[in-house]
């Protein structure tokens, strides 16, 4: 940040200013005495002079004596030398002499009380430059012993300052990084925990069916295949969970880089429900779009489409048998909406706040569900710029509601 408030300076300047004005009104008020008193002392003389010559010689016109003193002719000094006086190095008037010494003592001392003051004025601003500085210096230390406390109550609009409080930016910005590694690590230790139970469940099953299948080489075809099926279901189950997370962690590292297009909204939607066709058609639910088709929004298609899939199969998990999902999708000046409606058990008002975190399963959740699939709905969505909110009521109906802002 280049900075370009010098109050501290700019004051230090005005004083610097205000001495150097108020000592040229001194001195133009010392040299107007002095011309004074010299003018004083020269016409006391000449008048007296003047007095002597016309009581002596009262036959001199007074214009000639006024012609004399206004001449700009010079004479030599032959005359005045034999009063031992040289008017090129001395006055004639010796008194004149004793009031220059004075003047000239006093000048000086002005002179040289304006240089101490302005010296005093630099020297003030550099100490206190020097002490914010030190302060500066202090608050990098303490930065740097982990140590976040910055005051800035007493921080003025000068560079040095404005400097203070971008440190005290810096500052903030390094505590919430040390905060939220912290928390990351909190984080990584519940993810990994949650993952851990995750996966622990469905291999133990296998396990067990796969023990079951081998202690008893005699078991009939019907449960053997029954056995197989839920070992088939659970490596489904473990498999989605897996990708999932990968997903999850690449978004969360910012690894992913999404290759925006305008894509319609119609396509997005009915290659979603080709996703989840099969899984429909076991449990006889019909997904019915309405929309317009020139609806259109700036996306990544393939991660949407992943996203969508995702709401979708959460609706048919959550979704009555041989009922129906509405999809609408619509779009105005400020945003496009898509709206997933299902109408089966609902969501818990408890359960409402908390589904899309990670591993969350409410009270209606099926026995298949890991609690992954929302979240990961909803880190595509925000991260392609949208946002999604869910309404339900119970044993009723829910809809998501997904919009993406221009």
């Amino acid at each position: 940040m280049k900075m370009k408030n010098k109050i501290e300076l700019k004051k230090s300047i005005i004083a610097c200013i205000c001495v150097i004005l108020i000592i040229d009104i001194v001195f133009a008020i010392i040299c107007n005495n002095q011309y004074k008193t010299y003018t004083k002392n020269f016409n006391y003389k000449i008048n007296q002079i003047v007095e002597t010559i016309n009581s002596k010689y009262p036959n001199i016109e007074k214009i000639e004596i006024m012609e004399i003193l206004n001449s700009k002719e010079n004479t030599d000094n032959s005359l005045l030398k034999e009063y031992g006086i040289d008017i090129q190095k001395e006055a004639v008037i010796l008194e004149n002499d004793r009031y220059f010494k004075n003047f000239l003592i006093l000048n000086i001392t002005i002179i040289t009380t304006l240089g101490f003051m302005i010296l005093f004025i630099l020297l003030k601003y550099n100490y206190i430059k020097d002490k914010k500085l030190k302060q500066i210096t202090n608050y990098i230390e303490d930065i740097n012993n982990k140590n976040y406390k910055l005051h800035i109550e007493d921080n003025t609009q000068d560079e040095l300052s404005i400097l203070k409080n971008e440190v005290y930016k810096t500052t903030v910005m390094l505590k919430e990084v040390a905060q939220n590694s912290k928390q990351d690590k909190i984080n990584l230790k519940n993810s990994l925990s949650d993952i851990s139970h995750q996966l622990k469940t469905p291999l133990t099953s296998i396990e067990i069916m796969l023990d079951n299948i081998l202690d008893n080489p005699q078991m009939d075809n019907e449960t053997k295949l029954e056995f197989i099926k839920d070992i088939k279901r659970q490596i489904i189950n473990i498999n989605f969970l897996v990708n999932s997370l990968l997903k999850l962690s690449k978004l969360d590292a910012n690894s992913i880089k999404f290759i925006n297009k305008t894509e319609k909204v119609e396509d997005i939607i009915n290659q979603s429900i080709k996703n989840v066709e099969s899984i429909c058609d076991l449990r006889n639910i019909e997904i019915k779009v309405q929309g317009q088709v020139e609806n259109k929004i700036n996306c990544d298609i393939k991660w949407q489409v992943e996203a969508i899939t995702n709401i979708l199969k959460n609706a048919i998990e959550h979704s009555n048998e041989n009922s129906k999902i509405n999809i609408n999708y619509e779009q105005n000046n400020v945003y496009t909406k898509i709206e997933i409606t299902d109408f089966g058990k609902g969501i818990n008002k408890e359960d409402l706040p908390h589904i899309f975190e990670r591993f969350y399963k409410g009270k209606n959740s099926s026995s298949n569900s890991v609690g992954i699939g929302l979240a990961l709905a909803k880190t595509i969505i925000e991260n392609n710029g949208g946002y999604v909110q869910v309404e339900s009521k119970e044993n009723e109906e829910t809809t998501f509601i997904i919009k993406y802002v221009y």
